[in-house]
C-alpha cells in the first residue's frame, strides 16, 4: 500500500484526498501523475524520519519527472535528506543540481551557505582560520544570493553577514 494510503494524521490525510483530486482533475500524463505520486510518497516519508523509503520515493519520481522545475524540488529534497545524515558533498551536489534546473530557488541557496558556514565553525574550533575564512566568505556568497531572492526570509543570515562586514563585498 503506497504511504499516502496509510497516513494517520488529519492533515496528511487531507493533503492526500486534495492531492489526489488534483491529480485527477487536472490534464496530465500518467508519468506525471506517477511521479507525483512517488514525490508526495517521499515527503510523507522524509516527515516522518523514513529517510531509506524518502529517497527511494524521490529517485523513482526523478527517474519518472520530466519536467525542470518538479525535478529541482525533488533534488533539492534529496540535498535535505543528505545534509540530515550529515553528508555534506552529497547534499551539496543535490543541491546544486537543483540550482541548475531551478535559480530561483532561494532554500538551496540558503542550505549551501549553513553548510559552508558550519565548515568554516569546524574549522575555526581546529584554529585553521585560513580554511574558516574561505569557508564563511562561500557561505556569505550563497546567502546573498538567497537574500536577493527571498529578502524577509533569512534575518539570521543578513545580520551575519551585516555582523561580519561580509553584506556588501
Amino acid at each position: 500500500m503506497p504511504r499516502s494510503q496509510r497516513n494517520d494524521n488529519f492533515i496528511d490525510k487531507t493533503f492526500t484526498v486534495l492531492a489526489d483530486i488534483v491529480l485527477k482533475i487536472l490534464p496530465a500524463s500518467k508519468e506525471d501523475k506517477e511521479a507525483f505520486s512517488y514525490y508526495r510518497d517521499g515527503m510523507s516519508a522524509q516527515t516522518e524520519g523514513e529517510y531509506a523509503e524518502a529517497l527511494e520515493n524521490y529517485y523513482e519520481a526523478l527517474r519518472l519527472e520530466e519536467d525542470p522545475y518538479d525535478r529541482s524540488y525533488i533534488l533539492y529534497n534529496i540535498g535535505l535528506i543528505y545534509a540530515s545524515n550529515g553528508e555534506y558533498v552529497k547534499a551539496l551536489e543535490y543541491y546544486h543540481q537543483a540550482l541548475e534546473l531551478n535559480q530561483r530557488l532561494p532554500q538551496a541557496l540558503n542550505n549551501i551557505a549553513v553548510i559552508y558556514h558550519y565548515q568554516g565553525i569546524k574549522a575555526s574550533k581546529k584554529s585553521n582560520f585560513e580554511a574558516a575564512k574561505v569557508m564563511f566568505d562561500k557561505a556569505a556568497e550563497y546567502w546573498k544570493q538567497a537574500i536577493q531572492l527571498a529578502p524577509n526570509n533569512y534575518i539570521e543570515a543578513q545580520n551575519w553577514l551585516k555582523t561580519t562586514g561580509r553584506l556588501t563585498s
